[in-house]
């Protein structure tokens, strides 16, 4: 299959809107390249990137889309540019330079993500394993085995990792998990290793439902995973322990009204994909809808918000 990348180049305030119009018109998958994340994680010892140099520009975030070269093409490309016209009126300019398209195989996007995507610890317990890779398990460890392909989550991202931490803490054996926005899979597989006893993970887009599911079943997970396609929770029947959402603020807000009917008692709320300038946002909308935050972890200008229902 024929893609097209799409790449727009944005300021760090105006990422998480670029990256939401992307995933709004369809897009088969959404890389953001942001230089504090590079630097952070080049520094860190976690994560391999020798070939990569120091970004010294770290004000100019690149989020790039990739699109099917089909007969939607031209309506979504006009879509694109309609919409960040829309941004820009809103919060003013925000990009920089022009809008770049290149035309790339499938196998061109499976082929860059094996150049920069290794084996990595995530958590104390968790360990993210590229199917290509080898890795000798410590006897603790809770190995992934992850072939993110044209989906969103290989658990290097701030957002993926503080939410597995979270998961590590609040995940006890045989919980009910939902997953909303699943992408990879990454985190409905974190929360079965760690002990979930059913998870329903649902992505809108079919071809991260297509990804979950062989990553799913890689991990030999199939009987306590199940993926479908859907939007948001309407894709799910009855109460969970612990819901998980990493997608971005203003899909989270549209989602507050349904959690705290979907949750049992007690049962967690895991918001995550949500950069610091919308934490109070996001607080303001939980309160409205009877939720509480109880704790927030924050990590690279991102925050994982963990709620509970107000009883």
């Amino acid at each position: 299959m024929q893609w097209v990348e799409v790449s727009i180049q944005t300021t760090h305030a105006a990422t998480e809107a670029v990256a939401d119009v992307f995933h709004s018109l369809g897009a088969g998958g959404v890389v953001i390249e942001d230089p504090l994340l590079l630097n952070t994680l080049r520094t860190s010892g976690t994560w391999e990137l020798c070939d990569i140099p120091e970004q010294e520009n770290t004000e100019i975030v690149v989020v790039t889309a990739y699109f099917p070269d089909d007969s939607e093409l031209h309506d979504r490309l006009a879509a694109v540019e309609e919409e960040m016209t829309a941004i820009e009126e809103r919060i003013g300019s925000c990009r920089f330079g022009n809008t770049c398209f290149r035309t790339i195989s499938e196998t061109d996007w499976e082929n860059e993500w094996k150049q920069f995507f290794h084996t990595t610890r995530i958590t104390e317990h968790i360990v993210i394993k590229p199917t290509w890779e080898e890795y000798e398990a410590e006897p603790d460890d809770k190995v992934i085995e992850l072939d993110p392909g044209m989906a969103f989550g290989t658990g290097t991202h701030h957002t993926t990792g503080m939410c597995m931490r979270r998961l590590e803490k609040v995940i006890e054996p045989g919980m009910t998990v939902f997953d909303v926005g699943t992408g990879s899979g990454i985190l409905s597989i974190a929360a079965a290793k760690l002990g979930a006893k059913y998870v329903k993970a649902i992505d809108i887009d079919e071809t991260a439902v297509k990804v979950a599911r062989e990553n799913v079943a890689n991990n030999k997970l199939s009987s306590v995973i199940e993926v479908a396609k859907g939007d948001l929770l309407h894709a799910t029947e009855g109460k969970a322990d612990v819901i998980i959402a990493n997608i971005i603020a203003d899909i989270i807000i549209m989602l507050l009204p349904d959690i705290p009917g979907r949750l049992n008692k007690d049962g967690i709320f895991l918001a995550s994909g949500i950069i610091s300038d919308r934490l109070e946002d996001v607080t303001e909308a939980a309160k409205n809808n009877g939720l509480y935050v109880e704790a927030v972890d924050t990590q690279g200008g991102w925050v994982v918000m963990q709620m509970r229902r107000e009883e």
